[in-house]
């Protein structure tokens, strides 16, 4: 297998809750409206990811992962996934606030859906002023059957509220109530899955004139963490990789870049994506290279050695 720095053609999806940062910001090149998430790298059927430059252009992952399997995957994730791409790579922008909802775990999608469940982490790029997320329920206590029964009188005595800002991260366990708020900039790293129970919407109403579909008999058996917290402490430390998120489906650090930069990736045993969140960071395998700039996002098959990275000014998410 061909080792060098991967890039896949966004995918890109309108939403209701959609803006236009995506493109004025990220540089997604496009000419729909209401641009509310680019999926940068996919396996979800129907949505599978093309290869966009350099050897396998043309190729899809699902193409990549039959041909070269744990050379591409890693073997640990070959022998558990098989040819199945195990995380789904978006960045989203909200508008408008995002209904409120929950994700199955694995056990419910497999039940419901024969799929995978959906744990998550969001790290922010930017956020408007007094931007917010809903995370968790006030009362962690309180029974689940009030899903059932929101109301545009009794929605903020509910759900818990945090404020955001650039470079804030937060993971969304499967089972955990969350929305990104209007005004919100954000990566988003995902096991491959889009199943969502929507729990409100905000009694908005669709281009259609209807609201949309609740599916709140759902949420409420898939509903079973109530705690509001989430929120990384860590702090970037220049040219070290910190840690964000670390969980049975993925990990995620922040590597900020200041200068010339080698590490060594052959013990890691598995593909290595890098979204950049901030500035712009060269990088190099063997003879090949890619600038990487903020929106963009690349792979790394797993039998890759070391990476050289250069920048003066670049942040990137590093994720296996």
């Amino acid at each position: 297998m061909i080792v060098y720095p991967i890039k896949f053609n966004p995918i890109i999806k309108e939403k209701i809750w959609g803006g236009n940062k995506l493109n004025t910001v990220l540089g997604k090149k496009t000419n729909k409206k209401n641009i509310g998430e680019s999926w940068e790298i996919s396996d979800v059927n129907g949505n599978i990811s093309i290869v966009s430059n350099g050897f396998y252009k043309g190729e899809s992952i699902k193409d990549l992962m039959i041909k070269y399997e744990a050379r591409f995957l890693g073997t640990h994730n070959f022998e558990y996934y098989g040819h199945n791409f195990p995380l789904l790579i978006k960045y989203l922008d909200a508008k408008i606030d995002l209904s409120v909802q929950v994700h199955p775990d694995n056990d419910m999608a497999k039940k419901y859906h024969n799929t995978f469940g959906k744990t998550e982490m969001w790290y922010i790029l930017d956020s408007d002023e007094n931007a917010n997320i809903v995370l968790g329920l006030k009362d962690k206590n309180i029974n689940s059957e009030i899903l059932n029964h929101i109301t545009s009188q009794n929605v903020d005595t509910i759900f818990n509220r945090k404020k955001v800002k650039k470079g804030d991260s937060f993971f969304i366990p499967a089972g955990k109530i969350h929305a990104i708020g209007a005004g919100v900039l954000a990566a988003e790293i995902q096991q491959t899955s889009d199943i969502t129970y929507r729990v409100y919407d905000w009694d908005r109403i669709d281009t259609s004139g209807q609201k949309r579909e609740l599916h709140t008999n759902l949420a409420e058996q898939a509903t079973k963490r109530f705690d509001s917290n989430g929120k990384s402490q860590n702090k970037t430390q220049s040219n070290n990789s910190i840690n964000l998120v670390n969980c049975d489906y993925f990990t995620t650090n922040i590597l900020e870049i200041n200068e010339e930069q080698i590490k060594d990736y052959r013990d890691l045993d598995s593909f290595i994506i890098f979204m950049c969140v901030e500035g712009s960071v060269n990088i190099t395998t063997g003879n090949y290279s890619e600038n990487l700039k903020m929106g963009e996002t690349i792979l790394l098959p797993a039998i890759t050695e070391e990476i050289k990275f250069n920048s003066a000014d670049g942040k990137l998410l590093e994720i296996f």
